[in-house]
């Protein structure tokens, strides 16, 4: 497995934290300390974390368990939808629906709707319906698009979650916390460490950090790329300017 260095990080924005009053005290053991007002990641700790957490991931998909890769943070979403079809697993890019872990049953069941309908477009036994009924069935088959599409092939509840912002995405954490489901992914500066079973202590909002992160993880589970880090759009590139 090639791990990236401590200055690819360090190049990838990895390193850059929140506002120091806007941290989580718990995540003070991985801070190298403070700049400019910001937290500064140590980035050893950001590399040795990033291997053991892919080693556990590899793990898993090797044993064909089942990791949904969920992020709504809208810089993440073609990333987190090219590892899902890498890997071929589940994710959720569009919207989080409250229960989809915890309410299961019914939730497979909207799943089953769903893919019987979008069978029905693609049979043509759509036809037997009038034009107007047509028009709200294809209405309809596009919201469960957007919010199933990317499970539509889950046939149970995962057995691992990767999650970009926890806190964007906490109703995504806590149901998996309440099922005992194991959660990975990065924690920022602000993120409270002990939701996870293991974590990367890095920066979650920059394109590059994401990126990176992201890409470790395909080319240790999947087909390795020739690209590692995206091309930079939006993110902490450096101290001045992080958001708040």
């Amino acid at each position: 497995m090639s791990l990236p260095t401590e200055k690819e990080l360090l190049l990838a924005a990895c390193h850059i934290g929140h506002p120091k009053n806007k941290w989580h005290p718990k995540m003070a053991p991985y801070l190298y300390g403070v700049r400019k007002g910001i937290h500064i990641f140590d980035l050893t700790q950001t590399r040795a974390h990033l291997e053991h957490v892919v080693e556990q991931m590899k793990k898993l998909q090797a044993e064909g368990k089942i990791i949904l890769f969920a992020s709504t943070k809208q810089q993440s979403i073609p990333l987190i939808e090219e590892i899902g079809e890498t890997l071929h697993q589940p994710t959720v890019t569009k919207k989080w629906i409250p229960g989809l872990l915890t309410n299961w049953t019914t939730m497979k069941r909207r799943i089953k709707y769903f893919l019987e309908l979008k069978e029905s477009f693609r049979s043509g036994e759509i036809e037997k319906y009038t034009k107007k009924e047509q028009t709200m069935l294809r209405k309809k088959m596009a919201k469960l698009e957007m919010a199933l599409g990317g499970v539509s092939g889950m046939t149970r509840v995962p057995d691992a979650l990767f999650v970009i912002d926890a806190l964007r995405d906490r109703v995504a954490v806590l149901e998996a916390n309440v099922l005992k489901i194991p959660v990975y992914g990065i924690c920022d500066s602000n993120v409270d460490p002990l939701l996870f079973r293991e974590f990367i202590p890095a920066n979650d909002d920059a394109v590059k950090s994401i990126g990176l992160v992201l890409a470790t993880v395909r080319d240790a589970l999947g087909s390795p790329s020739k690209e590692r880090v995206p091309e930079q759009r939006e993110g902490r590139e450096s101290v001045i300017g992080v958001k708040s």
